[in-house]
């Protein structure tokens, strides 16, 4: 994936970027025809294909052509991009830990009850 302002795996994506991811997510693989009939405007057929050629090129999306159509696959879930976007923005903390406490502190309880369980059931010193 590529990197973006010196972050790798994180790259940022724009409105229309991220409502076609969006499109790609919720729907699986399309093609540039099928993106367009998912969102709520219709843009010009060139806008999305270099849409999704800059996705491409940002390690979002890739090719997969088939015959004469190509279909563009998301190549990470939501949840991973999400998890990037989080790490990217820890990394321009100038203090991680204490950015990573004050979120905490700023959860709901039912997200911190479903941190404790994960915690919980992971067990101590197991890493991912």
């Amino acid at each position: 994936m590529s990197a973006e302002a010196g972050v790798p795996g994180a790259p940022r994506l724009g409105a229309l970027e991220t409502r076609v991811m969006d499109v790609l997510w919720d729907h699986g693989p399309a093609t540039v025809r099928e993106v367009i009939t998912q969102l709520p405007t219709t843009p010009a057929y060139t806008t999305i294909a270099t849409v999704l050629q800059n996705l491409g090129r940002k390690g979002m999306v890739r090719p997969d052509r088939q015959g004469r159509s190509t279909r563009y696959v998301p190549c990470l879930s939501r949840q991973e991009h999400t998890v990037s976007q989080i790490d990217r923005l820890l990394d321009t903390s100038q203090d991680r830990a204490a950015s990573i406490l004050h979120f905490v502190d700023s959860m709901p309880e039912s997200d911190l009850a479903l941190l404790r369980d994960y915690l919980a059931a992971r067990g101590p010193g197991q890493e991912r």
